[in-house]
């Protein structure tokens, strides 16, 4: 009777122990700790930016009766290269390129003599059916840039300003009369190379922009039929969002 019973036990006794080692062996894996991969932070971080505006285009210091009407709209865009002059890169200097369209309703005609010369006249709306100018050119933009980022974080207070250089390769005129229709392209008499500052200021993506331009569109020598000199600095304000 005992030796029968004798081969049960060594059973229940290597079972017993399969269950203990599978059990611990569970347990082993279950308590793994998790191994996080190390993420590096760039503290020397720059703010290289794409940056696109839009605007609502000035005509300023014009011949006297000169007015605007319509909506004179502006688009630009670029890319702006950022280097920080400090420790904590919250103050830097950027400069970039872009490309600038600009658009003005106004009521400075351009029309031509019968020598081909260009007329400049400041008429009232009631004597011409439309009367137009765009312009495009290429910009680029320096600025001083004040900033309270930090490498955590890409929401921030801003405040750049700056000046920016452009030049006009490509103009047009367009005026209909009523009874006929002047185009005319790439007037020798717009100052091709302008400059003027700007100020941008907002907070994350959203920023108010103003440029104000520091010498005329037209060249001094250019006057209306009363011997006016046309002068017109320009003037966009709006917005303009910054893109890393």
């Amino acid at each position: 009777m005992k030796n029968s019973l004798k081969p049960k036990h060594d059973m229940r006794l290597l079972f017993s122990c399969l269950f203990l080692v599978s059990f611990f062996n569970s347990f082993a894996q279950e308590v793994k700790p998790e191994i996080k991969p190390i993420v590096k932070i760039d503290s020397l971080y720059r703010e290289d930016q794409f940056y696109f505006s839009v605007t609502y285009n000035l005509l300023l210091q014009g011949p006297t009766g000169l007015k605007q009407d319509k909506f004179s709209a502006g688009l630009s865009g670029g890319f702006l290269r950022d280097m920080p002059i400090n420790k904590t890169r919250t103050i830097a200097i950027a400069a970039g390129l872009g490309l600038s369209y600009q658009n003005f309703y106004q009521n400075l005609t351009i029309s031509k003599d019968q020598n081909g010369g260009n007329i400049y006249g400041v008429n009232s709306s009631s004597e011409y059916v439309s009367n137009r100018y765009k312009q495009y050119s290429v910009d680029v933009p320096i600025e001083f840039r004040w900033r309270n980022s930090t490498y955590e974080s890409y929401k921030f207070w801003r405040i750049y300003s700056g000046v920016k250089l452009s030049y006009i390769f490509s103009d047009k005129s367009i005026l209909n009369d009523g009874e006929n229709t002047y185009k005319i392209s790439n007037n020798k008499d717009v100052n091709q190379f302008q400059y003027g500052v700007y100020v941008s200021a907002g907070y994350n993506t959203w920023n108010v922009y103003c440029y104000y331009g520091l010498n005329g569109l037209f060249d001094k020598s250019v006057k209306t039929l009363s011997g006016e000199s046309i002068g017109l600095n320009t003037m966009n304000i709006g917005l303009i969002f910054y893109i890393l």
